[in-house]
């Protein structure tokens, strides 16, 4: 039905999240149809984020500067460390406005079907920073579902012997809720109303 250059593209955007191949197609059509306005400008930002992003080595965010603009800011609190599964997560946090502290990204949550163990998320690197003096407190903030509460308790057994505060988001964050789908408000209640997970 098309050449390969735009099967290649149709193919592509299929594998973005929320895009199946129906939903791809449209998406490719909508670029090349509009190629000056949309497809020329894009190709130009995918180029210039792949050669400028970098991860963070101390949080894990994506910024085009290493270590990012959070964790450089004089403004933070550094006694708080907000931990997330994905950096997703960490916008959606940024989002609401309220949080005025410092991230971990993790890079997942334990998933044993998945065979996700904490040697494949950033776990040692968060204990070496929550060991850190002056830190008080790490927000667990993972999204509420059966992995990311399992996460959650994982990651309070092994801060408990740091004797810093462990909290966990609280009221408006639903049942299965991914926290990069809330709204700044909801988020911002939770945040708010965190509370110390047992131990």
């Amino acid at each position: 039905m098309a050449g390969p250059e735009i099967e290649r593209l149709v193919q592509l955007l299929a594998k973005l999240p929320g895009l199946g191949p129906r939903s791809a197609r449209r998406a490719a059509l909508t670029l090349i149809k509009r190629r000056e306005q949309l497809l020329d400008p894009l190709a130009g930002a995918l180029a210039e984020a792949a050669a400028k992003v970098k991860t963070c080595h101390i949080c894990g965010n994506y910024d085009s500067v290493d270590p990012c603009t959070i964790c450089t800011d004089e403004r933070r609190d550094t006694g708080i460390i907000c931990v997330v599964d994905e950096v997703s997560g960490l916008w959606a946090m940024e989002r609401s406005g309220l949080f005025r502290g410092l991230y971990h990204v993790l890079g997942g949550v334990l998933s044993p079907l998945d065979g996700i163990g904490p040697d494949d998320l950033a776990v040692g690197p968060l204990v070496t920073r929550a060991g850190a003096p002056g830190v008080r407190e790490v927000i667990l903030a993972l999204s509420a579902t059966v992995d990311g509460q399992t996460t959650a308790h994982y990651l309070a057994d092994r801060l408990a012997p740091l004797g810093v505060t462990v909290s966990g988001l609280a009221q408006g964050v639903p049942v299965g809720g991914e926290l990069d789908y809330l709204d700044e408000g909801t988020i911002g209640a939770a945040l708010r109303a965190r509370r110390e997970i047992p131990r």
